[in-house]
């Protein structure tokens, strides 16, 4: 039978219970909607006819044992699989702390959900018959057993990677990492505020998923909704629940004559209790929270202005990125001076000719039928 299946992804969860949530007056993540959100958003899940749900990291605040706990004890609840992957605030060292779990952890807490068979943070498994789903682990440590800044795959795990997907036969192959692997922002991986976000080696393993004939990547940790492709790898990342506009997708995979139809559908969580317009009141939050960032943004390089003038233009990008977050953005700034203006206008959601082409929340892949170089 030609394959059919219907999943579902959210991202960046970064669950807290209430007495873990720690105070910080400037933070980005509404983690007080962490819990309701996500029974918004199963809720409406429950209402699917779902094969399989994807989490792609940051399941918690900051890798508390509790809300790890929390989160894999409601997961099992569910009547479908959940797969999951670590991302940076779910691993903070390697070793045990006072308020966050070890690494060797992780696997533990989640076996039902990906990690049957390996005490590894990475794994394969089996989605349905022609469907394969390999989750690994972009979290990477010090020689002290700290968190580095950039994410990476060390070499055993790509050894792994290698010897798994020269394994897999007649399947199409999805991958789930938490950082991304294409570029979702203009000059992603040089930026000082983008490249943390980026697989450091990114282009590395392009090359090893594109000569196994891969073509979906799911990634999060960006907070933003996004799809980019680079020479037919796809990296579809997707926003975070704590942060506007606190986003979901639904996915419908089909297999067709000459290859795949992926239609992905956005979803937003609108109101949980205690917000009820929660996208408003998101929306002026990071609002609120933008100077510092826009500050960054402008005296760093390529633009570099001074700080005076980085001041006075600040204000008004107060919802940069909002836009950027919620995907397909069309950013049109015309009180701003060239090169200003072409400079921030290129975040938009334009095709290779210039127009504006939404494609981040709502669109349809066409995939080729899987070809392997080593293969036929």
């Amino acid at each position: 039978m030609p394959l059919s299946v219907r999943f579902t992804i959210a991202s960046d969860l970064h669950i807290g219970l209430p007495h873990t949530i720690l105070d910080h007056p400037n933070r980005f993540h509404l983690v007080e909607v962490s819990i309701p959100s996500l029974e918004v958003v199963l809720d409406h899940f429950s209402s699917l006819d779902l094969d399989f749900l994807l989490l792609p990291g940051d399941l918690t605040q900051h890798g508390e044992p509790e809300n790890h706990a929390w989160l894999a004890q409601r997961l099992a609840q569910l009547p479908y699989p959940v797969y999951v992957i670590p991302g940076n605030h779910d691993l903070i060292a390697t070793h045990r702390g006072d308020r966050f779990i070890a690494a060797s952890d992780f696997p533990e807490i989640y076996r039902q959900f990906g990690y049957q068979n390996t005490d590894k943070l990475y794994y394969s498994h089996l989605l349905a018959p022609g469907l394969r789903l390999i989750g690994l682990n972009s979290i990477a440590f010090d020689d002290d057993g700290q968190q580095r800044s950039l994410g990476a795959l060390d070499d055993q795990q790509i050894h792994w990677l290698e010897t798994t997907l020269a394994q897999t036969h007649d399947e199409l192959v999805m991958v789930m990492i938490h950082h991304n692997v294409v570029e979702h922002l203009p000059g992603q991986r040089h930026h000082v505020l983008g490249q943390r976000y980026m697989l450091d080696h990114a282009p590395r393993l392009q090359q090893i998923l594109r000569a196994a004939g891969v073509q979906l990547v799911f990634t999060g940790h960006l907070h933003v909704q996004d799809i980019a492709q680079q020479d037919g790898l796809y990296d579809i990342t997707t926003g975070s629940l704590v942060s506007y506009p606190h986003p979901y997708r639904i996915l419908e995979l089909q297999q067709e004559a000459q290859g795949y139809r992926l239609h992905i559908q956005s979803h937003k969580v609108p109101a949980v209790p205690g917000y009820p317009h929660l996208q408003q009141m998101s929306r002026e939050w990071m609002g609120d929270r933008s100077f510092s960032f826009m500050m960054k943004l402008l005296t760093h390089p390529p633009l570099n202005l001074p700080v005076n003038q980085a001041q006075a233009l600040a204000p008004h990008l107060r919802y940069f990125w909002a836009d950027i977050a919620q995907g397909d953005a069309h950013i049109q700034l015309s009180m701003l001076d060239e090169p200003l203006r072409q400079h921030f206008e290129q975040f938009s959601a334009l095709d290779a000719h210039g127009n504006y082409a939404p494609i981040d929340n709502h669109t349809t892949l066409l995939l080729q039928e899987r070809l392997v170089s080593a293969g036929r």
